[in-house]
C-alpha cells in the first residue's frame, strides 16, 4: 500500500501538475522505482526518456492508478496530482480517470460510432447525472474533434465505425475521446509508435496545439521527437531519474555523463 500521509484535497491550485516524493515500486519482488523524487510543471509538455525497461512506462503507469490492478505491485512514497494525493483512501479512482487521461502506444477506439467514441468517456462520467441534450451532445463532439484537428476531416461520417479511420485519425479520436471529461493532465505512452512518418508529424503537431490548455507527460523512445515536442525533459535510468531540465538544454549541455552517453547513443 501507499504511503497516505499527503493530505486528501487541496482547495489552492498546485504549483506543480505532479509532485512526487520518494516514490518507489516493485513487481513482486523486483523494484523498478527508486525514489522518484519529480516536480512536473502545469500546463508545458514533459517528455519522458530513457533505455527500455527503465522504469519510464512503469513512472507514467502509476500515474493514474493503473499499475495498482496489478496484485503483485507494492507502490509507496506520494504522488501528488494539482495537490492532491492519488492514492489516499478519500480519493476515488474515478476521479482520478476523470481528472488524468491516458492515450497508449497503438490506438484503441471502441467499435461504435466516431460521435459515440468522442462522447463515451463523457456520457460515462454524467450517467448518473441529468443526460445533455442530443444538441448538447453533439456540440460536445464537435468541439473536442475540433481540439484534434479531427472536425473538416470526419465531420460528414460522424455515424461511421472508428475503426474505419486511420492509425493516425484513430489516435487523433483517442485524445477527443479524453477531452469532453476536462481532463487536467494527459499522460501519453509513445503515442506515435504505430504510426508512419507522416502520422507521427500530425500526431506530434496536435500535442503542440494542445500545450498550454492542458499539461502534457509523453514517453517516447524517439530522440527527436523529445527534442522537437517538449519544453521540459526526464531522464531515467533503472529506475531511477538521473536528469530533469529544458529539453533543449539536455540535448545540448547535458549535465550527467549518462545523460550524454545515451543522447549520444552509445548505449540504449
Amino acid at each position: 500500500m501507499m504511503n497516505t500521509s499527503s493530505q486528501a484535497v487541496i482547495d489552492n491550485p498546485a504549483e506543480y501538475a505532479i509532485h512526487t516524493e520518494k516514490l518507489n515500486l516493485w513487481y513482486g519482488t523486483f523494484q523498478a522505482l527508486f525514489d522518484i523524487d519529480l516536480d512536473i510543471k502545469q500546463g508545458i509538455i514533459t517528455s519522458l526518456i530513457g533505455p527500455s525497461g527503465c522504469g519510464k512506462s512503469t513512472f507514467l503507469r502509476s500515474i493514474n492508478r493503473i499499475n495498482e490492478r496489478l496484485g503483485y505491485v507494492r507502490i509507496d512514497g506520494s504522488i501528488n496530482v494539482y495537490g492532491n494525493n492519488i492514492y489516499d483512501p478519500a480519493v476515488e479512482l474515478v476521479q482520478v480517470r476523470k481528472q488524468i487521461g491516458m492515450v497508449f502506444q497503438r490506438p484503441n477506439p471502441l467499435p461504435i460510432s466516431i460521435r459515440d467514441n468522442v462522447l463515451f468517456g463523457y456520457n460515462l462520467h454524467t450517467g448518473g447525472k441529468k443526460r445533455a441534450s442530443r444538441s448538447e451532445q453533439d456540440d460536445i463532439a464537435e468541439s473536442a474533434l475540433r481540439q484534434v484537428l479531427l472536425w473538416d476531416k470526419v465531420k460528414d461520417r460522424l455515424d461511421s465505425k472508428a475503426t474505419e479511420l486511420s492509425l493516425e485519425e484513430q489516435q487523433k479520436l483517442c485524445i477527443a475521446r479524453l477531452l469532453p471529461v476536462k481532463p487536467g493532465l494527459l499522460l501519453m505512452d509513445e503515442p506515435c509508435s504505430a504510426l508512419d512518418p507522416k502520422g507521427t508529424e500530425a500526431v506530434e503537431e496536435l500535442i503542440w496545439e494542445l500545450r498550454g490548455q492542458y499539461t502534457i507527460l509523453i514517453v517516447t523512445h524517439n530522440m527527436a521527437q523529445a527534442r522537437r515536442a517538449s519544453e521540459e525533459c526526464i531522464f531515467m535510468l533503472m529506475g531511477k531519474v538521473v536528469e530533469h531540465t529544458a529539453t533543449e538544454d539536455m540535448f545540448v549541455t547535458p549535465a550527467k555523463k549518462e545523460t550524454a552517453d545515451y543522447i549520444e547513443g552509445r548505449y540504449g
